[in-house]
């Protein structure tokens, strides 16, 4: 029972065949792979709390005023806030039972893209009952 040339006296080999155990290691190390779970990275951020305003303007039941001036602020019952502010006012404002309604009223001389945010905001608050006040201001321009 030769197998190579190197043997001589006809003795079998007594090595041992390397190839199904690679084959087995390797389908081993690809199965490892596949199931390894994906691993999710996270930054974790200590995020500025606001502390200059304890008292936000308060949330009206019946009705709650939006005026957008001139200069590009939004005034939230008359006090200025911030589109994140208005978010979380909307937010409040949409929880309560019965939902009170939103005024709308962009000065005429405001940029519409300020205006666009605002409506971009209410749409993802879901704001149910919403109204635009004083179109009559637009009719002269």
């Amino acid at each position: 029972m030769q197998t190579t040339t190197d043997n001589l006296q006809g003795e079998p080999i007594m090595d041992i065949n390397m190839t199904p155990l690679i084959d087995v290691l390797l389908v081993l190390l690809i199965m490892f792979i596949i199931t390894i779970p994906i691993q999710t990275h996270a930054v974790k951020l200590d995020l500025p709390q606001n502390t200059n305003d304890p008292n936000p303007p308060p949330v009206d039941p019946v009705k709650n005023k939006v005026v957008i001036t001139q200069p590009g602020a939004i005034l939230w019952n008359g006090t200025p806030v911030s589109a994140m502010q208005l978010r979380q006012y909307l937010d409040v404002s949409q929880q309560m039972d019965p939902v009170p309604e939103l005024h709308l009223q962009p000065e005429p001389e405001a940029r519409y893209e300020v205006v666009d945010q605002v409506l971009a905001v209410t749409k993802q608050a879901r704001v149910e009952k919403m109204g635009f006040v004083g179109n009559e201001q637009y009719a002269t321009f």
